[in-house]
């Protein structure tokens, strides 16, 4: 921001997402191949940049659009199977990522102990055993006394951080993982508490993990029908073994949940399409939404990874805020971000407006931070 500007904005809203924090490069002696998130010093750079200067003064509100943490990225926990979702492995795993990441964390909770700065945190699908409240007060105690000026809660799967604009993860448009916050918990006779998670979160970890374990890019090619025919051309014989992985899983998981059921074949073809209906087409379902809430000017989504902004012909903007973790595209008709670590910024200049006037007052954009780390060189991976 400019700083004859600054007088200008009353308060400024920074929506980051798909982060994906995992146990850390290393872990109990092991490479792990499961960390996505390489970018500590950018990230730190960037939590210090919009709390200081000229951003000292101002309301500065960090919305954490989901998948901040990767719980389903965490290898090498003392638990298996359906153990890997109970409530104890969930604190683990959550003690793993902080102990991984503690510059993040201290630049986080310095981030808060400024004036008018806030965090609220929307829980994503990668990061949802959120919901398991030992979970929320285990993060939350990390603040300490400033920990009252950061939202988690079950309750956040849509975010108006100010009037006209939502602020959704994104997960909730697909049906593999899509789960229910306030009922996702499930205890045991004895009293053991257990995440129950939607089969697209049993598919990264039984799945996903294993192949990435040979290829790093498993998770980060887009779109996946052409890193399919491309795998197939160049890496012949692990693609075939990925694909069969895939419609074996499917088939056992929900093929055949669907035929115990006893539904006709029509209905079970009919489900399992909408099943992988995965990274769908946002910018339609973004019509549907601004269709069913007319009062929104603005929507600003997560969860696919691909950075996009759209104004459409009535004025109304659709943003996906991307992701901090390496991506490739291989549509050459696409925008190839790779490095890019994107993020949707909100401008409110008059926070006592009316929707009349919101292109008036509000200035929405997406970023991509190029980072104030002066040293020469960065680490490769």
């Amino acid at each position: 921001m400019k700083s004859h500007q600054k007088n200008n904005v009353q308060k400024v809203i920074l929506v980051i997402s798909d982060l994906h924090l995992s146990a850390g490069k290393m872990i109990k002696g092991k490479r792990n191949l499961l960390e996505d998130f390489h970018y500590d010093n950018e990230l730190i750079d960037f939590l210090n940049y919009y709390s200081r200067g000229d951003y000292a003064d101002i309301a500065v509100e960090l919305v954490i659009n989901g998948d901040f943490l990767d719980f389903l990225a965490v290898p090498y926990v003392e638990y298996y199977d359906d153990e890997f979702w109970s409530e104890k492995a969930a604190l683990e795993k959550l003690r793993l990522i902080i102990n991984a990441h503690t510059g993040v964390i201290e630049a986080l909770k310095r981030f808060v102990t400024h004036p008018e700065k806030r965090i609220v945190y929307i829980i994503g699908n990668h990061d949802a055993e959120f919901v398991f409240e030992s979970m929320k007060k285990e993060f939350l105690s990390l603040f300490e006394d400033n920990a009252y000026k950061v939202r988690l809660e079950n309750s956040i799967t849509t975010h108006t951080p100010t009037k006209g604009v939502s602020i959704q993860h994104g997960h909730q448009y697909e049906r593999a993982h899509d789960f229910d916050q306030e009922n996702a918990v499930i205890e045991t006779l004895n009293s053991e508490k257990y995440f129950n998670p939607p089969w697209g979160s049993y598919y990264v970890t039984n799945v996903i993990n294993k192949y990435k374990q040979e290829r790093g890019f498993i998770n980060a090619v887009r779109p996946i029908k052409h890193f399919l025919i491309h795998g197939i051309l160049f890496d012949t014989f692990f693609t075939l073994r990925f694909m069969l992985s895939n419609i074996y899983y499917f088939v056992m998981v929900r093929f055949w949940h669907f035929y115990m059921m006893k539904k006709s074949f029509k209905q079970i073809f009919q489900d399992l399409y909408r099943e992988l209906e995965l990274f769908q087409d946002f910018e339609t379902l973004t019509r549907q939404y601004f269709d069913k809430s007319p009062d929104s000017r603005v929507l600003i989504v997560g969860h696919t990874h691909n950075p996009m902004l759209r104004i459409f012909n009535d004025g109304k903007i659709f943003i996906n805020s991307g992701t901090w973790t390496r991506m490739v595209n291989l549509d050459l008709g696409q925008r190839n971000y790779g490095n890019a670590l994107t993020y949707a910024k909100i401008l409110v200049k008059n926070s006592d407006y009316e929707l009349v006037d919101f292109d008036k007052n509000v200035e929405v954009d997406l970023k991509y931070w190029m980072g104030i780390n002066n040293l020469p060189y960065s680490e490769y991976h």
